[in-house]
């Protein structure tokens, strides 16, 4: 079976960096998705200390990133990258799924 999310290589190194930085009962990194911006839905990251039941756990690289359980049929087959440009630096997530993304990338739909 393949994994919700695939981690590019870039993706891997900067969770391992930020995980380095983050309060020591962190796990990982939670992905979810809520409703909002122009398209109606954006893709949420941050520390989670817990590990909800229904949670997807994706282990690779040597990092954690759990999925919520909500998000799951929204991501399925998505690479999450790290791209990193002279004036700014995010995590991207090339998700098959989208049928429409707003034009300042902040947002997708899924139809």
């Amino acid at each position: 079976m393949n994994p919700i999310i695939k981690l590019s290589d870039n993706a891997a190194l900067r969770i391992k960096e930020i995980m380095s930085n983050a309060e020591k009962n962190s796990l990982g990194v939670r992905v979810s998705v809520k409703t909002g911006g122009c398209a109606g839905m954006s893709y949420v990251m941050e520390y989670t200390k817990k590990v909800n039941p229904n949670d997807e756990v994706i282990e690779e690289k040597g990092v954690k990133v759990f999925v919520d359980s909500a998000a799951v049929m929204y991501l399925l087959g998505t690479e999450m990258d790290y791209k990193k440009e002279e004036l700014s630096s995010s995590f991207v997530f090339n998700n098959p799924n989208e049928t429409e993304r707003c034009g300042c990338g902040e947002s997708f739909k899924i139809e």
